[in-house]
């Protein structure tokens, strides 16, 4: 009876992730302050001490080599309604991962479920760190919810300036308005612009970088000529329709993303409109959508696999500990790349602008 007893007792002791959950932190905190490192906060480390004792919780031996990265687990926490983007999102992320010797963990997200159940979740599942491609980068209520849970966090594909929060990026700005001068290059002075979804931080960043090309040379903005849409392919139909039924439509439209793009050449197809000839359609990311349309898409390359890889590595280096504490607010930004292909096209003929 009384090996029974004692039985039960160990089976029931408290574990690393429940003195986690306890105190409201990950269980890589929880390692740090039983492996007396000093990168954690006094109020951090003293929630934990307080959580051990009230649980009577006796460290292990696992607990006291996590913080040494042998059993590192890393979540990509995504709600995104692109599946190109995603599936190369995910190549990148657990080519790394496999490279780096950590475990991840892929969940997904939706408005249905609070922050506060996705962050205690991620906490159960003994997550370390976490990588939040778009547009969670953005979810301010998610950033700072990981951040009172002590869970470190990479953002990537964001527009927010560097700060506390560890980001991958490129230069939508740049980018924006390298292809908006290009199509002004061609020759386009009517040019249409897919905005992007207001809930990302990027899709700012590309509507500034198109007005300052039409700025530079001098064009007028026209509002007319500027839809919103989500980053989906069925706002990106809505958007096309809107624009291409005015009566003076543009000869050009630069899309936010590469699905608005291909609904934008669906939506030109269906109104008899050859493209190029007829109208120019670019897009942003450069992902498998842009090669298995006809014409084939003139897009920016946003390296999505890239600048997976690379927010795997920042967030690994941080939970290790490799650098200094500056490392949080580390703000990388990789190269983008115009790429030209078959759907952009000097126009056949300049209208005049305001003709109606």
């Amino acid at each position: 009876m009384t090996d029974t007893r004692s039985s039960r007792r160990q089976r029931n002791a408290p574990t690393i992730n429940d003195v986690a959950r306890h105190a409201g932190v990950s269980p890589m905190t929880v390692s740090r302050v039983i492996n007396g490192e000093q990168v954690v906060r006094p109020a951090t480390k003293a929630k934990v001490d307080a959580a051990i004792v009230a649980l009577n919780y006796a460290p292990s031996a696992a607990a006291r080599s996590l913080a040494g990265g042998d059993e590192l687990r890393i979540g990509l926490l995504y709600s995104n309604p692109s599946s190109s983007y995603l599936s190369e999102f995910l190549v990148g992320s657990l080519d790394q991962a496999s490279r780096s010797g950590v475990d991840l963990v892929v969940e997904k997200w939706d408005e249905q479920t609070s922050v506060k159940a996705v962050v205690d979740h991620l906490l159960r599942g003994r997550i370390n760190g976490v990588i939040l491609p778009p547009p969670l980068c953005d979810l301010e209520e998610m950033v700072a919810a990981l951040k009172a849970a002590d869970i470190p966090a990479v953002a990537v594909a964001t527009g927010r300036a560097p700060g506390d929060l560890a980001a991958v990026s490129i230069d939508d700005f740049q980018a924006a308005y390298e292809m908006t001068r290009h199509l002004i290059t061609l020759g386009h002075s009517r040019i249409g612009f897919v905005k992007g979804n207001p809930n990302q931080t990027a899709s700012g960043k590309r509507f500034e970088g198109y007005l300052a090309a039409l700025s530079e040379a001098n064009l007028p903005v026209l509002d007319e000529l500027i839809a919103q849409g989500y980053f989906t392919y069925r706002s990106g139909l809505d958007a096309a329709e809107q624009i291409l039924s005015l009566l003076d439509p543009p000869t050009a439209i630069f899309a936010s993303n590469d699905d608005m793009a291909a609904a934008t050449v669906a939506i030109a197809h269906r109104s008899g409109l050859d493209v190029p000839g007829d109208l120019t359609v670019c897009g942003f990311d450069d992902t498998s959508l842009a090669t298995t349309i006809w014409p084939e898409l003139t897009t920016i390359r946003q390296p999505i696999s890239d600048m997976s890889r690379a927010a795997v590595e920042v967030l690994v280096r941080l939970l290790k500990g490799r650098r200094g504490a500056d490392m949080a607010s580390e703000h990388l930004v990789l190269a983008h790349k115009l790429v030209r292909r078959q759907s952009d096209a000097a126009p056949r003929m300049r209208p005049r602008l305001g003709v109606r």
